[in-house]
C-alpha cells in the first residue's frame, strides 16, 4: 500500500535471487564415489544411482585396488521438495545448489534429468561467499601459522626428570598386612565371680577347672 508497484520484465530480465537460492542441484561427476549416502537419506527416494566396481592395476607388484565407477545418477524433481538433505550429507563436495529455476516440462515425466543434465547446472553455480572479516580465522590456518618449536642444543642440560610417585599398596592389601585373618586383638577376661556366688563363666577348652571352695 505505501509502496510503488513494480513490473518484473521477466524472461527479458532475469531477476536477483540471493547468494543461497534453492534453484536446482548440480552434480559433479568426478567427485561422486557412489556412496549411496544422498540416495538413503533422501526422504523422497528422488535419488537414482547405478555403479559398478572396476579394477585399477596394481603400482609396481602392489595390490590390486577397486573402485566404484558412475554409471547413472538422475533426480526426479517432480518429487523433490528441496531440503538440501543430500547437499549437506554428500562427504566429497559432489552436489552443489544452483539458482537455476526454469526447468519446467510439459510432461511431468521429463522432470527426471540424468547426470548428463546435473553437470551441465553446474557454471551456474556461485562462488562461495567470503569469509567474514570479524571472524575467528579457521584452526587450519592458526595452527600452520604457529612458529615451530625451537630444536633442543645437544649440549644444553637436559630438563630434569619428573618426580615419580610412590606406588601405593590396596588398602586391603595394606590393612592384611598390620592385621592378618586370625589375629584379632584379644578382649580382657571379665570377672569370673563378680557377685561372689561361685557362678563365674565356664573355663574354656582345654584350661584345667579352677578350684571353687
Amino acid at each position: 500500500m505505501t509502496r510503488r508497484s513494480v513490473t518484473r520484465q521477466y524472461p527479458e530480465v532475469q531477476p536477483e535471487l540471493p547468494a543461497r537460492s534453492r534453484g536446482v542441484i548440480a552434480l559433479v561427476e568426478e567427485n561422486c564415489t557412489s556412496c549411496m549416502l544422498c540416495a538413503r537419506e533422501c526422504p523422497d527416494w528422488c535419488i537414482y544411482i547405478d555403479s559398478h566396481k572396476e579394477t585399477l592395476p596394481s603400482p609396481e607388484g602392489g595390490r590390486a585396488r577397486t573402485r566404484n565407477v558412475l554409471d547413472r545418477f538422475a533426480i526426479d524433481f517432480s518429487l523433490c521438495m528441496y531440503c538440501g538433505i543430500c547437499i549437506e550429507v554428500c562427504p566429497f563436495d559432489a552436489l552443489f545448489w544452483s539458482p537455476e529455476f526454469a526447468y519446467s516440462e510439459y510432461d511431468i515425466r521429463d522432470l527426471l534429468h540424468e547426470k548428463d543434465r546435473l553437470g551441465g547446472w553446474l557454471e551456474s553455480v556461485p562462488p562461495p561467499p567470503a569469509h567474514d572479516e570479524k571472524a575467528e580465522p579457521a584452526k587450519e590456518l592458526q595452527v600452520a601459522a604457529r612458529p615451530p618449536r625451537p630444536a633442543r642444543d645437544a649440549g644444553a642440560p637436559a630438563a630434569a626428570p619428573a618426580r615419580e610417585r610412590p606406588v601405593r599398596e590396596p588398602r586391603a592389601a595394606a590393612v592384611r598386612a598390620i592385621k592378618p585373618p586370625g589375629s584379632l586383638p584379644k578382649r580382657p577376661d571379665p570377672d569370673p565371680d563378680p557377685e561372689g556366688n561361685g557362678s563365674g563363666p565356664r573355663p574354656t577348652r582345654g584350661e584345667p577347672p579352677e578350684n571353687v571352695t
